[in-house]
């Protein structure tokens, strides 16, 4: 007897937890990037760390869009 496995529930949430990978290590990257570069010069940490806020605003703006999306095409 053959018996299939059925997907109950809304598959937005599995596609925004994989979805969720990479502003995870988008915002790896800015910070670390932040990091390494204050290590080499620390009198430009003043003047980089705005930067550092856009560039993570930036990126969690586009995980919430995904997870708004997420819920808009959920069927």
């Amino acid at each position: 007897m053959d018996v299939l496995a059925a997907v109950n529930g809304s598959t937005a949430a599995i596609g925004y937890g994989l979805a969720a990978i990479g502003p995870g290590i988008g915002v790896g990257l800015v910070f670390s990037a932040y990091i390494q570069s204050t290590a080499r010069q620390p009198e430009s940490s003043r003047m980089t760390l705005p930067y550092v806020w856009i560039g993570f605003a930036v990126i969690e703006a586009l995980a919430l869009f995904g997870i708004a999306f997420g819920f808009i095409w959920a069927k």
